[in-house]
């Protein structure tokens, strides 16, 4: 599995769209995503102080887009990006992303199936 994080608002879009492509894939032609041993980390370094978070967990089996594993910033931990839209089907389960008591985020123990 590979992550996403992303907001219930753009998510109840991507599914009245049929796929989801973030604000920003214009420019960059991507979607940013993590492995789950990243994810905690994305979440520290880009969404601090963000609430209402959502994570989507994506098998990578079932895109239809390209997936590159790379380090676009240096360094040698690897992302995986998905060059193109995301087809819903690839979405098998979501979970809220919020920060913990000390600030931090966690990884989610609850998963709601996608249907």
């Amino acid at each position: 599995m590979i992550y996403h994080i992303t907001t219930p608002a753009a998510w109840n879009k991507a599914r009245q769209d049929n796929h989801y492509l973030p604000e920003g894939f214009e420019q960059e032609c991507y979607i940013h995503c993590s492995k789950k041993e990243q994810i905690v980390g994305v979440g520290e370094r880009y969404y601090a102080g963000q609430t209402g978070l959502l994570i989507l967990g994506i098998n990578p089996d079932k895109l239809s887009s390209k997936l590159v594993f790379e380090n676009l910033i240096g360094g040698d931990d690897l992302f995986p990006h998905i060059y193109g839209p995301l087809n819903l089907d690839a979405v098998e389960s979501t979970a809220e992303f919020g920060q913990n008591d000390t600030g931090g985020f966690d990884f989610p123990t609850e998963w709601t199936p996608v249907k």
